[in-house]
């Protein structure tokens, strides 16, 4: 495999990351300078800073993302998630809540795990409670659960359950940006509050705002099998 993903897979950093490794001549593979896009076996004597590498152990953590913090790994941009949670190993969040939102977000360093999650056909539900500006009708209902047409495409048929006169569940297995609240822009709402409180069997409960827990064993091997 590359440098780039065997690093990523290793739980060391990122696929970008390691390009930046490379650009400062800091890994060496088999006592030459490694060069961009390298391809590499695990048999390899690869060195980072003159050490060998190694596999990290593996990292799994639920987060409650607060509102205002933005779910990139670019600790250039400002209220990034890394370094909001201030984590002492490398690891990323497994996709995205956009900054207005708020609840549940993965975190890991495993590449593998994180891409089966994100990965479209596998059709992973997602559960959020959303609320509205304004009351909405039973046609909200039905349209949102049929499908709507946002940048370009149509969503999948999802569930949507009333909660009260302006605040609904959905469900989801897909993860288009700004799904959520594009969709309901499509039938004239603007969406206030938005919380994910379910990614496929972890549920946010017992997890304060800003605040985190390891996932058990058993929930990791459940999410990789999925």
């Amino acid at each position: 495999m590359r440098i780039n993903k065997l690093l990523s897979n290793y739980g060391i950093c990122s696929r970008s990351g390691a390009n930046k490794l490379i650009e400062e001549n800091r890994i060496i593979v088999n006592g030459k300078l490694c060069i961009p896009g390298q391809w590499v076996e695990k048999e390899d004597n690869i060195l980072l800073d003159n050490e060998n590498i190694n596999e990290k152990d593996k990292i799994y953590i639920a987060l409650n993302k607060p509102v205002g913090i933005t779910c990139t790994a670019e600790k250039t941009v400002a209220s990034n998630i890394i370094s909001f949670m201030n984590y002492p190993e490398y690891i990323f969040p497994v996709g995205r809540l956009d900054k207005l939102s708020q609840g549940l977000i993965l975190m890991t360093n495993d590449g593998d795990w994180a891409n089966n999650i994100l990965e479209s056909k596998n059709e992973h539900e997602k559960e959020y409670i959303v609320t509205l500006n304004k009351p909405y009708d039973d046609d909200f209902i039905q349209g949102m659960s049929e499908g709507v047409e946002i940048c370009g495409v149509n969503t999948r048929p999802c569930k949507v359950l009333r909660i009260s006169e302006n605040t609904f569940q959905i469900i989801l297995t897909q993860g288009l940006n700004k799904q959520i609240r594009r969709m309901s822009k499509t039938f004239g709402y603007i969406v206030v509050r938005l919380e994910r409180i379910r990614i496929i069997g972890i549920k946010i409960d017992g997890i304060e705002s800003g605040k985190w827990r390891n996932l058990t064993e058993k929930e990791v091997i459940e999410l990789r099998n999925r």
